[in-house]
């Protein structure tokens, strides 16, 4: 099996420290787990339903259901807001086929508070972009799936993102560097201002996307670490061979 590249840290304060380091204060910065992915190295995929058209709901479900097509799931993380039936709220992509379209509509909820934005991977190029930017960019995309709120665009905090805000929760989104695209997930929960800031001046990301809240989870080979909060809807992930 090819080693996977994935560049995995467990970041306190902004700065790299040991597995399993906790906060020993009550003020302590709250921790994020970073897993970079290399696209011109690895596969990033979209999972959503196993062969029958069932939702696969949780990680655990997509790795058993992977292994027995001879194929181990290295990384995956929860991959945007899903309905209680668990289909998308918008956009979603797989391997060039659209699942569910773009969501340009008014709405009540994360997922609604514009800018929100989308995640797509073209070759080996990831981008997050506005959600009223993807048609013009949506030849020749690969993978996509759409959030909100939009994070960062272009440097710049979403501005309705509130800096004291008392609304904190585990979560998770997805940056973009060059061929890489970065995950994090917080070990603490942070709000979104908190979150967006992670981002922008830790991992030095121009461009980000909120995910999810409460039911983040993530799988990582690496880390011997495999997370079940609640059942859920896409799936982004790496799977080898």
């Amino acid at each position: 099996m090819r080693k996977l590249l994935l560049l995995l840290a467990l970041c306190v304060a902004g700065v790299a420290g040991a597995a399993g380091l906790a906060a020993s204060a009550a003020n302590a910065e709250p921790r994020y787990t970073v897993v970079k992915i290399d696209l011109r190295k690895e596969r990033l995929e979209l999972f959503l339903r196993d062969d029958a058209g069932v939702e696969f709901k949780r990680l655990d479900r997509l790795e058993a259901w992977l292994a027995a097509r001879n194929r181990q799931l290295v990384f995956a993380m929860n991959a945007g807001m899903y309905h209680a039936d668990f289909s998308p709220v918008g956009l979603l992509v797989q391997e060039g086929r659209e699942v569910s379209p773009l969501n340009l509509a008014p709405g009540i909820g994360n997922f609604f508070l514009k800018p929100n934005g989308v995640f797509l991977v073209s070759g080996t190029r990831p981008r997050v972009v506005e959600s009223s930017e993807y048609p013009a960019l949506s030849k020749g995309v690969r993978l996509a799936t759409q959030s909100g709120p939009l994070l960062l665009r272009r440097g710049r905090v979403h501005p309705a993102l509130i800096p004291n805000s008392d609304s904190r929760k585990i979560r998770n989104g997805v940056g973009v560097s060059g061929h890489t695209a970065i995950f994090v997930i917080s070990e603490d929960p942070v709000n979104f201002y908190e979150f967006a800031l992670y981002f922008r001046d830790v991992l030095h990301c121009r461009d980000a996307l909120y995910l999810d809240g409460t039911v983040s989870a993530l799988h990582s080979l690496t880390l011997k670490r495999s997370d079940f909060v609640r059942e859920l809807g896409p799936i982004l992930g790496v799977a080898v061979p």
